[in-house]
């Protein structure tokens, strides 16, 4: 299995420079089902800061992104469920990714809750704000 950073991903999906999108193109394409790429969770909160912030994607538009990853046969993602979970508080609530993948790993781990300062996590990600 081969790794996919975070870089990788954007010129496959953003496409800004030809020559690595093409590269892109053909390292993605060449896997299959039975030797797939792996995406792990720390390229994918990534990713989503990428393509939120530096380029300025909308929120729906990259959580579509990632769930055609989590449904790719050719791409292994990182505890594919833990991301649905978190993909579900980001379309359902509009939690920020990151903080809907630290709940959702917290939870998986067997935390009973997850604390926090910041009152949209509390609000949009099921976290507990810490008063």
């Amino acid at each position: 299995m081969i790794g996919l950073d975070t870089n990788v991903l954007v010129r496959y999906a953003i496409r800004d420079d030809a020559a690595q999108a093409r590269m892109a193109d053909r390292l993605i394409e060449a896997f299959t089902a039975d030797d797939p790429g792996h995406v792990s969770h720390v390229t994918l909160i990534e990713l989503w800061w990428v393509l939120t912030s530096a380029y300025g994607q909308d929120r729906l538009r990259v959580a579509a992104f990632i769930d055609r990853l989590l449904t790719t046969a050719t791409i292994a993602v990182q505890s594919p469920d833990l991301v649905h979970a978190a993909l579900r508080a980001v379309n359902a609530a509009g939690a920020d990714f990151a903080d809907a993948m630290i709940a959702a790993t917290d939870a998986a781990d067997g935390c009973d809750r997850t604390m926090t300062f910041d009152r949209k996590a509390a609000r949009r990600a099921g976290m507990t704000l810490l008063t």
